[in-house]
């Protein structure tokens, strides 16, 4: 009886043990067939999948026709190609593995000119949004070192051509070197710091004091301010802060401004209470009637270079007037960059499409809402103001109107 007990048990137990093998084997197929539909449902595969990779697409841009590159970067391709050269050689950009130099300025440029988003980058250049952020910091801070090269102020020595050979601003204007405004440029900045940066219209700007020579070059850019800051403050700290190196005018010499800022030695303004912008001469009937008159309208067609060059600036990178949410020095770095390739343009192209837009002295722009200073508050002002009125009274003589007493 023992026995067969015995071998009762024996026979339980290795059906017991044959069960569980294969319940085991079972349940491991059950789990692999599992795992091989969940895959199918979620297939990897690569997102950017397009036949025309990104430096593909930058090569057919240059090569192709001249328009396809003016309309892709805004720039005609010598001036692209010489940008690329003169990036490597200074060593601020270089080549890698896998994006040369071209693709990293093209998705530069992208940015700038169009305002094009991240996502919409990673779409045009077959990138990760990774990739596309890295390349176009690194490309921002290549433009901020041509910038320390690039916006500079011209010799204070010498006549400027334009003024030179122009009749209307030669006699006169002999002795100025420029012109001096400040420009807003929309600013994208967190709910909890808005109220600063809120502007005259409204809208969050970050105010930008510029300085440009007369052939539309920025010789001093000056960015971060917050909108409220009206134009004589901004002007007032540039002068105070060594570091910012702005470029004063020696002795004699000046920079025109308008009624913005104060009549301090170096800073011409026009004449208060007169007519000034050139929207307010226009037609046979509102011509100059006193010599005031025509000092401002001279003054006013000889200071609009700068809004001219602010015009050309805008026009030319829309990211100015709808800022990406970058931190708030990025966006002030995206300024000076802006300046910096409008320059630089400027130097390689003097036929670019854009510049002749806005080539016109005689261009009119609208009257601004200008903080006026009053001028008598300054000691300093005496001096500025005799050369204002020396030059008034030189033009009424030539224009047999009465002087200034």
């Amino acid at each position: 009886m023992e026995d067969e007990s015995n071998s009762v048990s024996n026979e339980e137990v290795a059906a017991v043990e044959y069960y569980m093998d294969d319940f085991d084997i079972d349940l491991t197929l059950g789990w692999l067939l599992l795992e091989t539909y969940n895959k199918s449902l979620h297939t990897r595969e690569p997102i950017r999948d397009s036949k025309l990779s990104g430096a593909e697409w930058v090569r057919e841009i240059v090569y192709g026709h001249s328009d396809r590159i003016y309309e892709a970067f805004r720039l005609e391709r010598h001036v692209f190609l010489n940008l690329c050269d003169l990036m490597k050689a200074r060593g601020w950009l270089q080549d890698t593995r896998d994006i040369m130099v071209d693709e990293q300025v093209g998705i530069f440029l992208s940015t700038i000119v169009h305002n094009n988003s991240n996502r919409d980058l990673c779409e045009r250049f077959q990138r990760s949004g990774q990739t596309i952020s890295k390349f176009f910091t690194l490309v921002l801070k290549a433009f901020l070192e041509l910038a320390k090269e690039i916006i500079r102020p011209p010799s204070f020595d010498i006549v400027p051509e334009e003024i030179l050979l122009d009749p209307n601003h030669g006699r006169y204007f002999k002795d100025c070197i420029g012109a001096i405004d400040g420009t807003h440029v929309n600013a994208s900045v967190p709910i909890s710091k808005q109220i600063p940066f809120r502007g005259r219209k409204g809208t969050t700007t970050q105010n930008v004091l510029c300085a440009c020579s007369f052939d539309m070059r920025f010789t001093f850019v000056y960015a971060g301010w917050e909108g409220s800051a009206n134009d004589c403050r901004v002007l007032s700290a540039a002068l105070e802060t060594p570091r910012l190196q702005f470029p004063r005018p020696p002795p004699g010499k000046y920079y025109v401004v308008d009624s913005g800022y104060a009549a301090l030695p170096g800073f011409l303004t026009p004449f208060k209470g007169e007519r000034y912008h050139l929207n307010d001469y226009r037609g046979r009937t509102r011509r100059p009637r006193s010599a005031k008159e025509l000092f401002n309208h001279k003054h006013s067609s000889l200071r609009n270079v700068i809004e001219r060059s602010f015009g050309a600036l805008k026009n030319r990178f829309p990211i100015l007037r709808h800022m990406p949410p970058f931190s708030i020095q990025k966006q002030v770095y995206i300024v000076i960059a802006c300046c910096t390739l409008h320059n630089y343009i400027r130097d390689q192209d003097k036929m670019d499409k854009n510049f002749a837009l806005y080539g016109d002295p005689e261009f009119p722009f609208g009257p601004t809402q200008d903080d006026v200073v009053d001028d008598t508050l300054h000691d300093e002002a005496a001096e500025i103001n005799m050369i204002r009125k020396n030059i008034a009274n030189m033009m009424a003589r030539d224009h047999n109107m009465q002087e200034i007493p």
